[in-house]
């Protein structure tokens, strides 16, 4: 028979990129003779990423609608017309066996063209509040993967798999002991670990909360692994010192997760599977400015199990030092979170959905 050939398309941000790659890793392991090719919007991260990640990809003159009547509202139909178009051209002249979309604008005229020229399709829906695009390619898919309980609020039931989400278990796969894992970014191995983690890209917020708090880290005997984010590290970078390491970005996740006693967070899904693996107590300040307020969701999913502690926003400079204090002052609470957090954990997800995804070739 021929080779196989698999379609995928997941963008706007890492958390719809990185999965659709993840699964493509794993299908080339298991074909290597597979062709493979990615379709996103042209003007966002995926035509960077993707090809960095080693694959080909096409781009579609889409993007979503903004809240609010603007030029580019009015342009949408256009664009969707053009990418409809462009999207059954590609699928007519890629042939693909599977269509894999992993949420983001571009997926939804690529599976909407694909299902109708007869080919399957499989769905990834990383959040517990299921994205727009997800939720309208629905209807067209064999299989949606999710990662959360409850998905059936959103999806049909008979065609929902929980697999859990892609994640790079080599982050996680910790071999170091503490002290190593703190000396390898200058702290100490006998003081207690905070580690802050905001995205690549950083989280205003997040990082206003710790410059506010290092007097109140300091008194307490902690030390700080502060990643800010690129957009952020030349303004903090002048807090650095023997006990809080500033970066822009952390190269060695796996050595930061080794090294936390206690973890603070944005919820994004991505980070919160990862967060799960590592097992440890994690305070979660999701971002209130994505769509659907989904990271809150995702939050409250763990919060609901006993699993971790949320504060939003709007609430850090009144709850932060309480919630905080209370965490610390409690080895009960630590390991709470920490053994609940685990449960939750799904290690295997980018393999069963691949398996999910096998059943349709055959």
């Amino acid at each position: 028979m021929d080779r196989y050939r698999f379609i995928l398309s997941g963008g706007g941000t890492g958390g719809h990129i990185y999965p659709a790659v993840a699964i493509a890793n794993e299908l080339k392991r298991r074909y290597p003779d597979a062709e493979f090719l990615f379709v996103g919007a042209k003007d966002k991260m995926e035509m960077e990423k993707v090809p960095q990640a080693g694959y080909e990809i096409k781009g579609l003159w889409i993007s979503g609608i903004q809240r609010k009547l603007t030029f580019k509202n009015l342009m949408f139909p256009f664009k969707l017309i053009s990418s409809l178009l462009e999207a059954r051209k590609i699928v007519k002249q890629f042939k693909p066996h599977v269509a894999i979309g992993t949420g983001g604008f571009a997926s939804g005229p690529l599976l909407q063209m694909a299902e109708s020229s007869g080919v399957p399709c499989v769905l990834q829906e990383q959040n517990s509040f299921a994205g727009i695009t997800n939720k309208l390619l629905a209807g067209k898919a064999k299989k949606i993967c999710v990662a959360y309980d409850g998905m059936e609020r959103f999806f049909p039931k008979e065609k929902i798999v929980k697999t859990g989400n892609p994640i790079r278990t080599d982050l996680v796969d910790i071999k170091e002991g503490k002290k190593e894992a703190a000396a390898f970014f200058g702290l100490g191995g006998d003081k207690k670990t905070v580690l802050v983690l905001g995205g690549s890209l950083g989280a205003r917020r997040i990082n206003q909360l710790i410059e506010k708090e290092l007097g109140f880290f300091e008194e307490r005997g902690l030390q700080v692994l502060w990643q800010c984010g690129k957009l952020y590290y030349e303004e903090y970078k002048k807090y650095d010192s023997d006990s809080v390491k500033v970066l822009a970005f952390v190269n060695r996740m796996d050595l930061a997760y080794a090294a936390a006693d206690v973890i603070i967070s944005r919820a994004g899904a991505g980070s919160v599977s990862e967060l799960c693996l590592v097992g440890k107590p994690v305070i979660f300040i999701p971002s209130p400015n994505v769509a659907e307020d989904h990271q809150t969701q995702n939050a409250k999913a763990l919060v609901a199990k006993d699993a971790a502690i949320m504060l939003r926003e709007n609430e850090l400079d009144s709850e932060f030092e309480s919630s905080f204090s209370g965490l610390m002052n409690s080895k009960e609470t630590q390991e709470k979170l920490g053994k609940n957090i685990k449960k939750m954990a799904m290690p295997k997800a980018t393999e069963h959905i691949v398996d999910e995804i096998e059943k349709l070739l055959k």
